[in-house]
């Protein structure tokens, strides 16, 4: 019932070893017993709790394993697609104040962010929906992210362990290759800022989001696949005490992405300068 070897059991029997806590709480609901009861050395009068709570831990199939990991597969190129679409929506708005703003402009200022907004909120209006989309289809595994326990079945360990070790090249290259992709994406920014000619700035500058872009969404896709692997061996950052700490840094990745958000939004009301105070996103991310 408890999903252990005998071998196990013969050492807590023979106090060789303590079992842990997720399975001094399965003892106890299976015998009707405190943990009081069965953690005192001295022998006593049973302390039955007649719960009749099912406090059994969730137990994951193959079949259930490799399920998750197809999802989470699928989900990254959503995920990473709609990213893209997020980092690629202020574009149009940040190249057309620029050339707005040059002499003998054929683009109005007014026009510009007319247009830049539209487009700003039309990728966006593509980008949200596949964020909920991917949110509805993993409902059914948020208790790997929580501190629900649960364990793996027999063999599904092995399966998951032999799939995260011939997906580990895949994964060290292409994070190579995105950290590449976003290195090189800012030297023509750098190169032509030397020119003083803000046209080609602004190319420059959505030749570098475009760049990340795709440089974030390759982090994306070989990461979430990467950690839906973890998630189920309990590993790196989805060990225990690290989904604890997880949660205190969304807390404060929150609070911290919010408040930026407001200086940014403050900034550029006061000063008007749209097209330069999208470097506080630049400055936050780089301390975040």
């Amino acid at each position: 019932k408890m999903n252990v070897s005998r071998q196990a059991v013969s050492k807590w029997e023979s106090a060789q070893s303590i079992p842990d806590l997720e399975k001094i709480l399965q003892l106890g609901a299976l015998f009707g017993v405190t943990t009081d009861y069965l953690l005192k050395d001295d022998i006593e009068d049973e302390e039955f709790t007649n719960d009749s709570s099912d406090t059994t831990v969730k137990k994951i199939s193959i079949e259930e394993a490799n399920a998750y990991i197809e999802q989470r597969k699928k989900a990254s190129w959503r995920i990473a697609l709609a990213t893209f679409l997020c980092i690629l929506s202020p574009i149009t708005l940040i190249v057309l104040s620029i050339l707005s703003a040059q002499p003998n402009a054929i683009v109005t200022k007014t026009t510009s962010a007319a247009v830049g907004l539209t487009v700003l909120f039309a990728f966006l209006l593509c980008a949200v929906p596949i964020f909920i989309y991917c949110g509805f289809k993993n409902q059914p595994y948020e208790f790997l992210d929580k501190n629900i326990p649960f364990e793996l079945e027999y063999g599904v360990k092995g399966l998951v362990n032999e799939k995260k070790n011939a997906f580990r090249p895949t994964y060290i290259a292409y994070n190579i290759i995105a950290t590449c992709l976003c290195i090189f994406s800012v030297i023509p920014l750098i190169l032509l800022s030397f020119t003083g000619n803000d046209v080609l700035i602004a190319v420059a500058l959505a030749f570098l989001m475009v760049i990340a872009g795709i440089g974030a969404g390759i982090f994306i896709v070989v990461g979430t696949q990467n950690a839906s692997m973890q998630k189920l061996l309990k590993e790196g950052e989805f060990t225990e005490k690290e989904k604890k700490r997880t949660r205190v840094k969304e807390v404060v990745g929150s609070c911290y992405w919010g408040i930026l958000t407001a200086i940014f939004l403050t900034v550029s009301f006061l000063t008007k300068c749209w097209h330069l105070s999208w470097i506080v996103f630049a400055i936050g991310g780089i301390l975040f």
